[in-house]
C-alpha cells in the first residue's frame, strides 16, 4: 500500500519539475508505441529512475532531481531536457509537448504494459483508454503537513488563472475542439481530478486517502489526481494544472510563479491567516472558463462576486508576488492560440514540427 506520511514534510521551498512529453517520429507525429526508451535502453545517468511512461507508449515523463532553491530551476530544467532529447534522438526519436498532440488518435496507438497502467485500463475504461494528455507538475517542498494542506487549499482560486495562462491543446484527434486547453475537459473524466474541495488538516487529508486505498477505489496515493494535493511522500505542494509546454521560458515561468504562491502562502500561514472557503461549484466555473477562452477569460475575482480580465488579474500577480515572467506569458500568444495560427496559415506538418523540443 502507497502511503505518505506528515513526516515527509520537512523542507521549505525546494523544487521538483515533473514534464510529461510526446515521443514522435522525424515528421513530429506520434509513435505507435515504443518502450526503446524506458525499457529498451538505459537512460542517461541523469534521467536513470527518472523516465517511465505514462498510461501510453508514446508519453513520457520525466522528473528533475531535488532542486535546493528557485535560481537552479532553470539550469536543472535544461539539463533535464537535453539530456532526453539526446536519448530519443539515440533511438531515431524526437520529443515534443503539449497538453495533446493534435494528431495523436488514441485509437491508433498503444498502451504501456505496465501493470499499474494495466489495472487502471480495466477499472476505470473508456475515460482512460483515450487519456493522451500531457501536463506540467511543480513540486514545492513544505516543512509542515498541515501548512501543505492549508496552502494547497488557498491555491485553489488560482490554478484557474495557471491554465489559462498555459493553455496548449486545442485540438483532439486532429479535431479543434473550439477549447484552449481541451487536456483539462479529458483529464476531468477519470475519477479523483479537477480541484479538491478544501481541508481542514492534514490528519483529515490523510483519512481521504487512506480511506480510497482501503475501499479498493485507487491503488495507491498516486491515483489522487487532483490540480493540486499535498503529496504526503515527497513533502511537497504539488500543482498539477498547467498543460504541458515545448518552450522551456513558459515553463519556467509557471515554475516561478507557483513557487512564488507557496512562499506567500506558508508566510501567511505562519502569521496565523484564516484563510478561505470559496464554493468548488465557483472555482470550477474559473477553471471552465480558463479551458474554454484561455488568455480571454474573465474569471470571477477572490470575492466570487464579479469578475475580471485575465490581464487585470495578471498583472496585479506579476506586481503583488514580484513574478513579471507571468505577464510576459500573457503578453505573448498563447500556446493554442499559435497552434490555430500554425493550423490555419501552414498546416499540420508545421504545427507538428513546431511542437518538438528545440535542438532535435
Amino acid at each position: 500500500m502507497d502511503r505518505g506520511d506528515r513526516e515527509n514534510f520537512n523542507r521549505q521551498g525546494t523544487l521538483g519539475i515533473e514534464e510529461e512529453f510526446f515521443v514522435v517520429d522525424a515528421d513530429g507525429r506520434p509513435t505507435s508505441g515504443t518502450d526503446d526508451l524506458v525499457y529498451g535502453a538505459d537512460p542517461p545517468e541523469l534521467l536513470a529512475g527518472r523516465l517511465d511512461h505514462e498510461l501510453f507508449k508514446f508519453v513520457l515523463e520525466t522528473q528533475t532531481p531535488l532542486i535546493p532553491s528557485l535560481d537552479e530551476a532553470g539550469d536543472t530544467l535544461t539539463e533535464v531536457r537535453a539530456a532526453l532529447r539526446s536519448h530519443a534522438a539515440t533511438h531515431g526519436y524526437r520529443i515534443a509537448a503539449a497538453g495533446l498532440h493534435p494528431t495523436a488518435r488514441w485509437r491508433d496507438l498503444e498502451h504501456a504494459e505496465k501493470p499499474r497502467y494495466r489495472s487502471q485500463l480495466d477499472r476505470i475504461q473508456y475515460p482512460q483508454h483515450r487519456n493522451t494528455t500531457a501536463g506540467l507538475h511543480v513540486h514545492v517542498g513544505v516543512d509542515d503537513a498541515d501548512k501543505a494542506v492549508w496552502v494547497a487549499n488557498e491555491l485553489r482560486w488560482h490554478l484557474p488563472v495557471l491554465l489559462a495562462l498555459s493553455v496548449n491543446s486545442p485540438f483532439w484527434c486532429g479535431f479543434d475542439t473550439g477549447l484552449h486547453s481541451a487536456r483539462a475537459t479529458i483529464f476531468e473524466n477519470l475519477p479523483n481530478t479537477g480541484i479538491p474541495t478544501a481541508f481542514d488538516s492534514y490528519a483529515e487529508f490523510d483519512r481521504l486517502e487512506r480511506t480510497l486505498i482501503e475501499t479498493g477505489s485507487v491503488e495507491d496515493r498516486g491515483e489522487l489526481w487532483y490540480d493540486v494535493r499535498p503529496h504526503s511522500a515527497h513533502g511537497t505542494v504539488e500543482v498539477r494544472t498547467p498543460d504541458a509546454q515545448a518552450d522551456p521560458e513558459r515553463v519556467l515561468a509557471l515554475v516561478e510563479y507557483v513557487h512564488a504562491l507557496v512562499t506567500d502562502l506558508s508566510a501567511r500561514y505562519e502569521d496565523g491567516e484564516s484563510g478561505t472557503r470559496p464554493r468548488r461549484e465557483l472555482l470550477d466555473e474559473n477553471k471552465w472558463r480558463a479551458s474554454r477562452h484561455g488568455q480571454e477569460a474573465s474569471l470571477l475575482d477572490r470575492s466570487l462576486e464579479s469578475t475580471r480580465s485575465l490581464g487585470d488579474v495578471v498583472e496585479a500577480e506579476a506586481d503583488r508576488l514580484d513574478v513579471p515572467a507571468i505577464w510576459n506569458l500573457y503578453d505573448a500568444e498563447s500556446g493554442a492560440t499559435r497552434q490555430r495560427r500554425l493550423r490555419r496559415n501552414e498546416g499540420f506538418d508545421e504545427l507538428c514540427d513546431a511542437l518538438v523540443l528545440e535542438g532535435m
